[in-house]
């Protein structure tokens, strides 16, 4: 799931020597945030040995606690502290993100961080905080979104602590966090979101296609492929139209002719999109994404998740499946210029591609 990268330690050292007055507030609120959540933390062998403990909470989070186990044992993930702890936030999501792009082109705005590097978002532990710089950003004509976040990771400064915000919806989705999440602690790329996200977003979908053979039943392995074919459609449907703004965008027009043309390539999505919608039998699953309203801030939050999913699951192919050798493999990459990077993963989803066919 798309993150906030956090690293408090240097937040305040990079508000008092590194940046703008004007941005000492935002490092501060981080620290604040930050410090809030840790403060709050409780061991979670500690919470299910407590008696009052409600039934339903209990349920979720010795799940989450086996699946924290099995990340280690069965997924090469980084045996620590994190995710062993659990925080109630007592509020639906940790972070809002800001992401921002222009009128006319798909590639957001970038924020640079101490250590963490140039992300393609900006995330606010207070909601209205973050409307308010959505709404200075669009009056700077930009087109905007604010989207919550329920995770982020440290990166391994902190022992990122399992939140009452995995516990919202299916149970199957707090795993998938705890995966996604752990995933960053093994390659981070800075400046590179594309890179990092559909990395972690990789290693979710492989964590979760083996946590349920290990664990899972028929039904529930069905349900996921279910729920995957659909997401895969739909972010298709999405594809296809970045790709169609892409090519308006870069065109020979003026202005007027760019925005008449944007106009009619978002509603031919949504008419995609209700087309879609009825050939899964009405499924309304991805109707509040959608009801939020297309623009490019929020096809390029997208397109940061997913564009290249398919070149690391050509990668992890490669290595015959072995998650050891693919994240070997990915630490490799990592080290490439991102041009030289980026070809390699190409090559990638181009051998997945040709598999297919």
């Amino acid at each position: 799931m798309i993150k906030v990268l956090l690293l408090v330690l240097f937040a305040v050292a990079a508000a008092t020597l590194l940046v703008a007055c004007t941005e000492v507030g935002y490092y501060t609120q981080c620290v604040s945030g930050q410090w809030q959540i840790m403060r709050r933390c409780r061991p979670i062998a500690e919470l299910l040995a407590d008696q009052s403990l409600a039934d339903s909470r209990r349920t979720r989070l010795s799940a989450i606690r086996d699946a924290r186990d099995f990340a280690s044992a069965s997924l090469g993930l980084p045996d620590n502290g994190s995710y062993r702890k659990f925080a109630d936030l007592e509020r639906p999501y940790v972070v809002w993100n800001v992401v921002a792009a222009p009128e006319f082109s798909l590639e957001a705005r970038q924020w640079c961080f101490p250590v963490a590097g140039c992300v393609s978002y900006r995330g606010y532990f207070d909601e209205a905080a973050a409307r308010r710089e959505a709404n200075r950003l669009a009056g700077e004509g930009y087109e905007t979104d604010v989207y919550g976040v329920q995770a982020y990771s440290t990166l391994n400064w902190f022992d990122d602590p399992v939140l009452n915000t995995f516990l919202d919806g299916p149970e199957l989705r707090a795993v998938a966090l705890v995966f996604h999440e752990l995933a960053h602690q093994v390659v981070y790329v800075a400046d590179d979101s594309r890179f990092n996200e559909a990395f972690a977003q990789t290693v979710e979908q492989e964590g979760i296609k083996r946590w349920l053979e290990h664990s899972g039943t028929a039904d529930d392995w069905r349900q996921y492929r279910s729920h995957a074919v659909r997401a895969e459609t739909f972010h298709d449907l999405l594809l296809t139209a970045r790709q169609r703004l892409a090519v308006l965008y870069a065109g020979p027009f003026d202005d007027r002719e760019k925005r008449r043309g944007k106009v009619e390539i978002l509603a031919d999505t949504d008419r995609a999109y209700a087309a879609l919608k009825a050939s899964w039998d009405g499924y309304a699953g991805y109707d509040p994404w959608m009801e939020r309203g297309l623009n490019n801030a929020r096809l390029a939050s997208v397109a940061t998740y997913h564009d290249l999913v398919p070149a690391f699951q050509g990668l992890l192919a490669a290595a015959g499946g072995d998650l050891p050798a693919f994240y070997r493999k990915v630490k490799e990459l990592s080290l490439l210029p991102s041009s030289e990077r980026l070809a390699k993963l190409d090559g990638y989803a181009l051998k997945l591609q040709a598999k297919a066919d």
